[in-house]
């Protein structure tokens, strides 16, 4: 499953790119008067390759390679147009701004956007189909527990996935169902703990002739729903799964680019600081900057920095409460900066102080973390690693606004905690951006 999943994103990836150089191609060829002379088409290919690489990156943090947007759709025109506009925009910049490869293509970049993007929507359509029709896995889940019921629903709620779901009756020999050819089964997945000498294991036993995958019920879940259900996990999960001593390379490589990336931002926003500070100060007058104790890693507590955007003393009669959507705590220009994420940027502070990374789980507060280590079994995991900037359960799963919403994203912390690798770190960091094209 993990296989047809990544190699259905590495054809989609592909796809895009044979159509942006048959763009490159086909406008070359119609600049010249319908006549193609390969000097003009090669003049262009180094500076249109060092283009599309930056719109290849645009295209990944507007989500073109999740595959629940594939179908050509209302949600799909609307990030193709954007999608499109912003590359056209960096285009611009790139050919006249930066005329270090002697051509300015005005006539040429246009067409070429104009091609594309009418390609792109061709090979998308024909992705779609094949892979939800044609090429389609056909996967049966044994066991009726509750876990296997939401496999189920999981599974069938993603029908971009190309999954089709088939019944097998447990009570039969599973080896004929599996190989009838109504069925032809290629994923079977199964429960997580089997009982030995158990009817349904002889009976899987004997269906190892057919020559299909066999996954159990918490692998097949991590892979569709890219998170790792609670109830899945047990102490011997943890020891079988993370592997922390492996992590030493990665970790410190890690350290080195939060401080270089943070580095980078920090030089990129500060213009924005003193007018946030201004609209802050005439906004209520109070601090610019506001401290909140935070739980970081190993359960050591630290001081968190971001701009001010809630009243001045807010919680003085309160206490320490859940933020609210609409919350009536939040000042005018407050709004703003959360809206827009802007009152984040001073974290790169805790960045530099080794305090918090660019991606890893949200640091909370230590009254909420208390309350949520007797609520979630296994919640103090997660400050095995630094807390985030920025992490894979922001970027999967709204604002925690209560406990149930703090057990959603700590399954995305399991599955950040045991998967994390400088790969996904930089897919987190730049799906972060959409965030802010979102806005």
């Amino acid at each position: 499953m993990l296989n047809t999943l990544n190699l259905r994103k590495f054809l989609l990836f592909w796809g895009d790119v044979a159509c942006l150089y048959l763009s490159l191609l086909i406008t070359v060829f119609l600049s010249y008067g319908g006549g193609f002379d390969s000097r003009f088409f090669y003049l262009h290919v180094l500076p249109f390759s060092i283009l599309y690489f930056c719109w290849l990156t645009i295209f990944y943090i507007f989500g073109f390679y999740d595959l629940k947007i594939i179908r050509v759709g209302t949600l799909f025109y609307n990030k193709i147009v954007w999608a499109m506009l912003t590359g056209l925009g960096l285009g611009i910049v790139f050919f006249y701004l930066i005329p270090f490869f002697g051509i300015t293509p005005k006539t040429n970049l246009i067409l070429d956007v104009l091609i594309f993007g009418i390609l792109l929507l061709a090979w998308r359509k024909l992705f779609y189909l094949l892979f939800s029709y044609r090429f389609s896995s056909r996967v049966a889940i044994i066991g009726e527990g509750a876990l296997g019921q939401e496999l189920t629903k999981e599974i069938m709620a993603r029908p971009y996935l190309g999954y089709k779901l088939i019944t097998l009756n447990t009570n039969q020999d599973l080896l004929p169902q599996i190989q009838s050819q109504d069925n032809k089964i290629d994923i079977l997945i199964i429960p997580n703990e089997l009982t030995s000498n158990s009817w349904l294991v002889k009976n899987l036993y004997q269906s190892l002739p057919a020559r299909i995958n066999f996954m159990n019920w918490a692998r097949a879940y991590e892979m569709i729903c890219e998170k790792i259900p609670v109830s899945f996990v047990t102490q011997t999960w943890f020891l079988e799964n993370l592997k922390e001593g492996e992590k030493e390379f990665y970790d410190k490589t890690k350290q080195i680019l939060d401080v270089i990336l943070a580095g980078i931002l920090l030089i990129a926003t500060l213009p924005f600081w003193l007018f946030i500070a201004l609209a802050i100060k005439i906004g209520d007058g109070g601090p610019v900057l506001y401290r909140q104790e935070r739980i970081g890693k190993d359960g050591k507590p630290f001081f968190l920095f971001k701009f001010r955007s809630m009243k001045v003393g807010a919680e003085e009669k309160t206490g320490p409460v859940w933020a609210k959507e609409e919350d009536p705590r939040v000042t005018g220009i407050g709004k703003w900066l959360r809206r827009l994420h802007l009152d984040e940027l001073p974290q790169m502070i805790n960045v530099f102080k080794q305090e918090i990374s660019l991606v890893g789980p949200r640091p909370e507060r230590p009254e909420f973390v208390e309350k949520l280590e007797k609520e979630i079994p296994h919640y103090h995991i997660r400050h095995l690693i630094k807390p985030g900037f920025s992490g894979w359960a922001q970027i999967k799963f709204r604002y925690g606004r209560s406990v149930m919403d703090s057990q959603e994203k700590f399954q995305y912390d399991l599955y950040y905690l045991k998967n994390r690798s400088l790969i996904l770190d930089l897919g987190i960091l730049l799906k972060t951006f959409r965030l802010f094209f979102r806005k």
